[in-house]
């Protein structure tokens, strides 16, 4: 078989077969089979995962033949979607009935059953991540069976399975709590990194969606504040941006030559810093508004790897510090920014939120660097603030290291061995992180 790729292409591997379902049955017999011969079954979707928790070298299902809306109730404002569905396709599923999507991150490539079972999510302290929209879902288990899980129904499989890791089953349909359709009034601008940072817990609380980003080797952070509105309410001047203006600041410059940039510094590492004082100046200092999806995700054609852990809310001050000093000690030559982000508690028992309100630190760098010191050392200034790796980005964690971070585990372990007894979607990664 050929090699597949994720979409960073360091992650790779052979599957001994490639199947297409685009039936709920077909998914069903091909696991059934799977159990019965003592075979393997991995879903997988966008390929945006970092790690290798898509690789196999069993069966490889493709579900892009199982995609689209499947039902609405408008009053209940509830919407269902095949699981092969990208998150880039529903604003204009949603749209002739006036809804949206209650937050998204700011990549929407990947597939809705793969965003939900690693954790995606976006930023703000008032939401949660992608999983807890989810009011039900439907998986075919290991051994075939098709189990629809809600609240009501199987609600000890829907407490754990909404963030998953592929390890429960093939998530065949997901219906989503969305809201009325809704336009963000984005802001953006450089500001002192210590002024965000001691204002960072009023801005947390006060505001819909804040972010901001850091470019190490430099002092300011660019940050973002996203603000709900309804359709038709933006400020007066307020609008959507030009189509210049987008392929200048969102093509031009945030991708092509941010990229040629990073090739050009991976060559001469000590032109970084300079780099980065330029690049603060380039980017980040626009105020627009419109729709809500056309500001929470952006354009990515920089090929990048990427770690992220998500650290009790109160110590992200800490994190960043602790970075930053890093970087300094070691005398790394750090090009990508570190992006912040935030989200609300939730009670998921492999959600990165889980049981506690968390700040979101992402660490990135170029396809063409080698990340794995700064990773190894940043990896360990997380762990020292209580930190949890998302479950799709980078991390070299391993199952001993997941027992005290998640106290819903062993309920997790025991729901796999009813859904899954002969490990059908096991694989290396799922090996390495389950007890």
């Amino acid at each position: 078989m050929s090699e597949w790729r994720n979409w960073a292409g360091d992650q790779r591997c052979r599957p001994a077969a490639v199947s297409r379902p685009s039936t709920v049955a077909e998914v069903s017999a091909l696991a059934a089979a799977a159990a019965a011969s003592g075979g393997t079954l991995k879903a997988v979707g966008a390929g945006h995962s970092f790690t290798d928790i898509a690789l196999t070298n069993g069966t490889q299902l493709k579900l892009d033949g199982i995609s689209g809306l499947l039902s609405v109730d408008r009053e209940a404002k509830l919407a269902t979607l095949a699981g092969g569905t990208r998150l880039h396709e529903v604003p204009a599923l949603l749209a002739p009935y006036g809804l949206a999507m209650e937050n998204l991150g700011d990549i929407d490539r990947q597939s809705i059953s793969g965003a939900i079972s690693t954790g995606t999510h976006g930023t703000g302290l008032k939401f949660g991540g992608i999983a807890t929209q989810v009011r039900a879902l439907t998986l075919v288990t290991g051994t075939g069976e098709v189990l629809h899980c809600s609240a009501v129904e199987n609600a000890d499989v829907f407490a754990v399975a909404r963030v998953g890791l592929g390890a429960l089953g093939i998530i065949t349909s997901v219906t989503l709590q969305c809201v009325d359709a809704f336009m963000l009034h984005a802001v953006e601008q450089p500001e002192p990194l210590v002024s965000v940072l001691e204002s960072l817990p009023g801005r947390w609380g006060a505001g819909d969606h804040f972010e901001f980003y850091w470019f190490p080797h430099t002092q300011t952070a660019l940050t973002k504040a996203n603000t709900r509105l309804a359709p038709g309410s933006l400020p007066p001047g307020v609008g959507p941006l030009s189509t210049a203006r987008h392929v200048v600041d969102d093509v031009l410059v945030s991708n092509k030559l941010f990229s040629t940039l990073c090739t050009v510094s991976g060559k001469v590492p000590a032109a970084i810093p300079a780099i980065n004082r330029t690049a603060v100046k380039l980017t980040g200092n626009r105020e627009f508004g419109d729709a809500s999806h056309k500001v929470f995700a952006t354009e990515r054609t920089t090929r990048f790897r990427e770690m992220e852990y998500a650290v009790p809310l109160e110590e992200v001050p800490a994190v960043l510090g602790g970075l930053e000093a890093m970087i300094e000690r070691r005398g790394l030559q750090i090009s990508f920014p570190v992006e912040v982000r935030c989200a609300a508690a939730d009670n998921i028992a492999l959600s990165t939120a889980s049981g506690r309100e968390s700040g979101y630190i992402a660490v990135h760098q170029h396809i063409k660097s080698n990340p794995f010191e700064y990773f190894r050392a940043a990896e360990e200034i997380f762990r020292a603030h209580g930190g949890r790796p998302h479950w799709g980005k980078w991390h070299f964690l391993q199952s001993k290291d997941f027992e005290g971070l998640y106290p819903d585990l062993e309920k997790f372990c025991k729901v796999r061995d009813v859904l899954d007894p002969k490990r059908v979607f096991s694989n290396a990664y799922l090996d390495r992180v389950l007890p």
